[in-house]
């Protein structure tokens, strides 16, 4: 992610790529199709509900929502036409994003990332933080919960990261010397205690 942060910062004044690097930022800031955001037009954009309101998709109707990083890019872009990502002609839209992709591939390092790893990487991020997948789900418009379930073992790890908490709390409580042999009422509070140090340790991660 650094990597490719730092290469779309070094493209992003140039004017051969500017609306192709802001298509790529919205590609990964929002988890949309490339053509959902080719094809998007101004009308679709609710920029005061933080709303794009496609009236197409590959599922039909469908809505995404608009992060401050999403919404910050879209501001950022001028109306040149009804298509936020114009073409050579401001009247059509763009028709891929092969070239910008390609230049910033090179210059981040990254031989082989493809347009649609971005909604994957945005997908990854959301099961990863332990958001469910029905909302990673509901984000990237799939019908299927199944389709989701490619991300299931990302949206396991903040549980197992809690079991490992409260395992290595007990484990290292266990493994303690006692001299004077406190009360059992005074040892769970203190294993109680240490437990919520350490999910809140956990939780700010």
């Amino acid at each position: 992610m650094a990597r490719l942060g730092e290469a779309l910062r070094r493209f992003e004044n140039d004017r051969r790529f500017r609306e192709g690097i802001a298509a790529l930022r919205l590609l990964l800031f929002t988890g949309a199709r490339l053509r959902e955001i080719l094809h998007l037009r101004w009308e679709h954009v609710d920029m005061e509900r933080g709303l794009l309101l496609l009236p197409d998709s590959k599922t039909g109707k469908k809505t995404i929502f608009l992060n401050a990083p999403a919404l910050a890019v879209l501001r950022s872009l001028e109306r040149v036409g009804e298509c936020v990502i114009p073409g050579a002609d401001p009247s059509l839209p763009r028709a891929d994003l092969k070239k910008p992709l390609a230049a910033v591939t090179e210059a981040a390092t990254l031989p082989g990332l493809r347009i649609h790893d971005l909604r994957h990487s945005f997908a990854s991020v959301g099961a990863g933080a332990g958001l469910g997948l029905p909302i990673v789900g509901k984000l990237l418009g799939h019908m299927q919960a199944s389709t989701t379930n490619r991300y299931a073992h990302l949206d396991a790890d903040p549980v197992r990261r809690a079991a490992d908490t409260i395992g290595e709390t007990i484990a290292a409580e266990l493994n303690k010397s006692c001299d004077r042999g406190p009360s059992l009422k005074s040892d769970a509070n203190h294993l109680s205690i240490q437990v919520r140090r350490r999910a809140e340790v956990v939780g700010e991660e």
